[in-house]
């Protein structure tokens, strides 16, 4: 059918009449529209406010409730005095930069009486002789080790060697059954060597961040008890490549995929992270009184710049300087390494002169 005599109806061709009724449906619509919308934010609002919504975290919210030491008193009089060759404490020099740290660190593992063993994983094209001489001064014995480079792009700059790491668990070649490492940017304020009575594979302390998540259940690498196995070095290795994790943070990131949930969480007396003082002052205060292992995480004394070398002689300025930082929230801390290292000093200042020569 064609409209062949259809004409549009003019716009002023309409009554007043219809227009206002058309004017009024358009009006309750939106009003109808505008509650509509109103009642669904209500409803959502308190559909959320009825989540159940997780508790606060209890490290979070610390509270001073216990006392009760971390180790029994007992159980740390008889722990037998221990194999050197067969149960070892680890650190590594990836970069000259962190030699008077190692050397520092001998120092204090000195001071504790452990009974242990000591050895520093190095990587040869990287350390001068000189780090080297610096870093075994106080008692680390050295041993060099093959570097693994990162299978993945991605990784933090200062973490291109960390996965050299994973040397440690082809220590049993060695003999070593047991191992305890530590970074070297730690200081040892106490024996742990209790840590090798434990029957496990592995084990390490929950990592802690200043801002979210704050303390979370994934664990940080700079301190770890292991006991070494070719066999899982190999597995490691062939799957490095293959796993999913984030590459940033390189072994990090792999052995918290590869132990997941195997890992024995230790308490954080343990691996006292200066990020727990940032983020829960109180829990820090308390956690000093038994810590074994202070990891300086937030800020390096022995480090300048973007972690540069500080010449030896620098060094005690550049202590004084590093004291500072974070509004000097961790004065105090920064002050320990610093005696740590007058002590170092004073007692192989002799050998670390001739090392200097080199």
């Amino acid at each position: 059918m064609r409209y062949n005599n259809y004409s549009p109806l003019r716009p002023d061709m309409g009554t007043a009449k219809h227009r206002a009724a058309g004017l009024g449906r358009c009006s309750w619509i939106t009003v109808i529209l505008a509650v509509s919308a109103l009642l669904n934010v209500v409803f959502l609002c308190r559909s959320f406010r009825g989540m159940p919504q997780a508790p606060p975290s209890a490290l979070d919210n610390y509270q001073h409730l216990n006392e009760q030491p971390i180790v029994d008193a007992s159980f740390l009089t008889h722990t037998p005095h221990l194999d050197p060759k067969e149960n070892v404490i680890v650190t590594s020099l990836y970069t000259d930069a962190f030699a008077t740290a190692v050397a520092t660190l001998g120092h204090t593992l000195n001071k504790a009486n452990s009974t242990a063993g000591r050895l520093l994983l190095y990587l040869p094209d990287k350390i001068s002789a000189r780090a080297l001489c610096i870093a075994t001064s106080s008692g680390f014995v050295p041993y060099q080790v093959q570097r693994i480079p990162p299978p993945h792009k991605g990784v933090h700059r200062h973490f291109l060697d960390q996965y050299s790491k994973l040397n440690l668990w082809a220590l049993d070649e060695l003999g070593v059954k047991s191992a305890v490492y530590l970074d070297a940017d730690t200081l040892v304020q106490r024996s742990f060597d209790e840590l090798f009575t434990l029957p496990f594979a592995f084990g390490a302390v929950p990592d802690v961040y200043i801002d979210d998540p704050g303390f979370i259940l994934g664990f940080n690498a700079g301190v770890l008890f292991l006991r070494p196995s070719s066999a899982v070095f190999d597995r490691m290795v062939a799957q490095i490549g293959t796993a999913r994790y984030r590459p940033e943070d390189a072994e990090q990131s792999f052995l918290n995929h590869f132990y997941g949930p195997q890992t024995v969480r230790l308490p954080y007396a343990y691996n006292a992270n200066l990020a727990i003082k940032r983020r829960k002052p109180e829990m820090w205060a308390d956690l000093k009184k038994e810590a074994r292992i202070v990891h300086y995480t937030m800020v390096k004394p022995f480090l300048q710049g973007d972690y540069a070398e500080v010449p030896i002689e620098k060094l005690e300025k550049n202590i004084a300087k590093k004291a500072n930082a974070w509004g000097g929230q961790f004065r105090e801390e920064v002050e320990e390494w610093g005696q740590a290292w007058k002590e170092t000093y004073e007692l192989y200042g002799t050998t670390i002169a001739e090392c200097q020569m080199r």
